[in-house]
């Protein structure tokens, strides 16, 4: 059974309450004032925790930094590739992609990811500016 903690509690909490999709270093910075002795060590055990149990999912991006997020349903990305933002697409998930491959192979999928990657309202409007 795993201690309470304070600082695992406003960890989900601060999660819970943005949609930016934090990287481990955004959380340090943002609960640091709060917890002047924190380090970004217990902010990494803790969010491994949190995804351990279920209450967040990490979003591996392979080279670049790992993000969070406490929406745990099946959903799908919508990823900028000018500044990296990250939203979550409000669309049906689509289970039966799990079932269609498996069926063609000896593969028994579980789960898929979809991201979607293009350039988001902001950069688009930045880059029309400059156009001008």
């Amino acid at each position: 059974m795993l201690r309470h903690s304070r600082q695992r509690d406003r960890i989900l909490s601060l999660l819970q309450t943005t949609d930016v999709h934090p990287t481990a270093d955004w959380i340090y910075a943002q609960l640091k004032p709060e917890f002047p002795h924190l380090s970004l060590g217990t902010v990494y055990r803790n969010l491994s925790l949190l995804t351990e149990q279920g209450l967040i999912k990490k979003i591996e991006f392979g080279s670049t930094f790992d993000r969070f997020e406490a929406r745990t349903a099946p959903h799908y990305h919508l990823i900028c590739t000018r500044c990296g933002a990250i939203r979550d697409l409000h669309s049906p998930v689509y289970n039966d992609l799990n079932e269609r491959p498996g069926r063609l192979i000896d593969f028994e999928i579980q789960d898929h990811r979809i991201d979607f990657y293009g350039i988001c309202g902001t950069c688009s409007a930045k880059q029309s500016k400059k156009k001008r």
